[in-house]
């Protein structure tokens, strides 16, 4: 057995050892031509990654509701549609005591208590404006003005924001393009000089000043402060959603995305005392990728790092290096030394608002979750029109649909040799307890507990029963001594990153397993994927154990842990032989954050283009399923009636498959009902 790694960081160390691994083989660009090979093609994995762009932009339809005059300068009260109904809420700072186009800056805000309105995004509009530049200050999604119901400091991540990945976007993306259009209505103003932009913001900010400047080619200069530091580095840290950008480990790293920008000018400022992922010495090791692309492109002189001695900021020091590099850039002015701030009188929130009442948005206004639900019901549409009049059509279409959701999990790798420790038994009220420990995959510790009747194995059948809270909390439900009762073998494992192997500060706003769903997107494994992985290595082992039936194979999902089972049995046909949820949501579509408590992990980008919990459910099909009391959150069971039009879609399936006998609904039953069905 491999030497024992300490539960609580055995999954860190994995998929620290992963990322590390996927980037091994990177060399820098040697010349010109093969930096463009590689520049293509990393603009098109990003895009992919990042969620489609609409095929055409719709109307801006800007509308201006106020103006602020000042001295030298006004500031507009303003919003625009990036999607349709997606609008953005803004401001923009225009100088009055200089005639003719200027120069413009986009300034992006990061995680900052009242979003682009935050005195800290404030200071270096105000300061710009009065150095003669024209400034857009903009809301993020989900932040802001447009959150659902907007206060001081709001967050568009964990949860939130997380509600985008099943529909194929991310909060980057979606931020993203919303640059783009922001771009976009800059260049209808008359006073902006159209080809002089630039782009700048911290810490979330940051991240999108960086993808900005290097996606978009109109930015002739971009300066992400306090976000700079490379993918590995995120894999130790925890991050927000809006800089997670689904697995790029697997095509890149962040110097390369750097160098996207040149030859366009680039400065990156760290701060000394800032964290780990936006470090210097993090930071440093994407610079120095980047300046080699830069030197490529002839653009060494187009590349800075500065580091100030500072925490996470965007500070005076920080804003006063930027508006010389603005000035050099922009305005062909200076030598990109630091230009002093100009006095800064800061407005009060409430009068940048666009709306002092959010009743005042416009009608259908989006966010991320209902953004997310309207997507969502697009594809989950789409998916019902596969519903087949006979055996054969279906199985065609599973057999795709089987394809494209390994694809979305990541594939799964070689089954390892898995080995065992085994407690001694426990008997009690007639039942054997042995408490074990498998080594997975990476070495991954696997902790299981096995409850059956006591007394030698013959041909007994098995369940793997799952439940994402760990294996004590499957171990306390009925279900579990009701299958021992009956002659199963029950298994019941900790996946990895759940109970024992749960990583310590793991949870972020609600979501449990924040941190580690975040961690295998960065390198192209959902967790969920990682889970049914484990499955599979689980019944491998368990399967190779004397007095097996392989002809009764079970996998059983509590709660949340039906999705589990359910792709489980999907994707494992030749291990599974039938499949049952207990209390587990019938749909993932759902127009508010997901409740407190749920995981991310079950949050696979894209899965929606495969189909929804029913459709992911008729793929186990023709072998046994059973649903019990279906739910739409946890713990909030749904009527019956509710429940089999839920579920009508693979019903349908199992119809057109001859084995309507093998398909259950199940509502206020026994546990011992439930057994039977397996």
């Amino acid at each position: 057995m491999p030497d024992p790694i300490t539960e609580n960081q055995a999954y860190n160390e994995f998929i620290v050892a992963y990322g590390k691994q996927l980037r091994a083989g990177d060399t820098a660009p040697t010349t010109p031509a093969e930096w463009m090979r590689r520049r293509e093609a990393l603009r098109a994995a990003m895009f992919a990654a990042m969620g489609p762009f609409p095929k055409e932009p719709c109307p801006l339809e800007p509308k201006i509701l106020g103006v602020l005059k000042r001295e030298t300068y006004e500031i507009e009260r303003l919003f625009f549609q990036s999607r349709p109904n997606a609008w953005v809420t803004a401001n923009l700072y225009r100088p009055t005591n200089v005639a003719g186009q200027r120069p413009a800056v986009l300034c992006v805000h990061g995680h900052w208590p009242m979003a682009r309105r935050d005195p800290v995004v404030q200071s270096r509009c105000l300061g710009l404006v009065q150095l003669g530049f024209i400034v857009l200050a903009i809301d993020a999604f989900g932040s802001g003005e447009r959150y659902t119901e907007p206060a001081k400091g709001t967050y568009h991540g964990a949860l939130y924001g997380s509600t985008l990945w099943p529909v194929g976007q991310t909060l980057l993306g979606m931020q993203l393009y919303d640059n783009r259009r922001a771009v976009d209505y800059l260049q209808t103003r008359p006073e902006v000089f159209k080809s002089l932009l630039g782009v700048t913001g911290a810490s979330g900010g940051g991240n999108q000043s960086m993808y900005a400047g290097a996606l978009d080619e109109r930015f002739r200069a971009a300066m992400p402060v306090c976000s700079v530091g490379n993918y590995q580095a995120y894999l130790k840290a925890a991050c927000c959603v809006c800089e997670v950008l689904p697995g790029a480990l697997r095509f890149t790293e962040e110097g390369d995305v750097l160098g996207l920008t040149a030859p366009r000018a680039l400065m990156v400022i760290n701060a000394s005392r800032d964290a780990y992922q936006f470090s210097p010495a993090q930071a440093e090791k994407s610079i120095e990728r980047a300046r080699a692309i830069f030197q490529l492109s002839a653009a060494g002189d187009k590349i800075k790092h500065v580091v100030f001695e500072s925490g996470h900021d965007y500070s005076k020091p920080m804003r006063e290096a930027m508006y010389g590099w603005m000035t050099k850039w922009l305005k062909n002015e200076g030598d990109g030394k630091p230009i002093p701030e100009p006095e800064i009188k800061l407005e009060s929130p409430e009068d940048l608002a666009c709306f002092q009442n959010p009743a005042d948005r416009p009608k259908g206004f989006l966010f991320p979750p209902t953004f997310a639900a309207q997507e969502a019901r697009i594809l989950v549409d789409k998916a019902n029109k596969l519903l087949p009049t006979h055996a054969e059509e279906w199985e065609s279409s599973a057999v795709h649909m089987r394809s494209q959701l390994r694809d979305l999990l990541g594939g799964f790798p070689q089954v390892p040799r898995m080995l065992a420790k085994l407690d001694q038994p426990m008997a009690k009220d007639g039942l054997e307890r042995i408490s074990m420990r498998l080594a997975g995959e990476g070495g991954i510790p696997l902790p299981m507990i096995l409850l059956s009747k006591s007394g030698p194995a013959r041909n007994q059948p098995t369940c793997l029963l799952l439940d994402l809270n760990g294996k004590a909390a499957a171990e306390k439900h009925p279900l579990a001594k009701a299958l021992a009762n009956r002659g199963w073998l029950v298994a019941m494992p900790d996946l990895r990153a759940t109970g024992e192997t749960a990583p310590t500060n793991d949870a972020v706003r609600g979501a449990p397993d924040h941190n580690s769903a975040e961690h295998g997107l960065w390198v192209g494994r959902p967790l969920l994927g990682q889970w049914v992985f484990d499955v599979q290595c689980l019944l491998d082992w368990l399967l190779q154990q004397p007095g097996r039936d392989l002809k009764r194979t079970a996998v059983v999902g509590l709660g949340q842990a039906g999705l589990v089972a359910i792709v489980a049995g999907a994707l494992l046909p030749e291990r599974i032989t039938s499949v049952g949820t207990v209390r587990s949501r019938v749909s993932l579509v759902a127009d508010q954050p997901y409740e407190d408590g749920f995981h991310m992990g079950l949050l696979v980008p894209g899965l929606f283009q495969v189909g929804d919990v029913p459709h992911l459910a008729a793929m186990v099909a023709p072998r046994r399923l059973v649903i019990v009391d279906g739910v739409r959150q946890e713990k909030k069971r749904i009527p019956d009636v509710q429940f089999r039009t839920a579920m009508a879609f693979p019903q349908a399936v199992y119809k057109a498959a001859n084995a309507a006998d093998r398909f259950a609904l199940l509502s206020d039953v026994t546990m011992d009902d439930v057994v039977t069905k397996l």
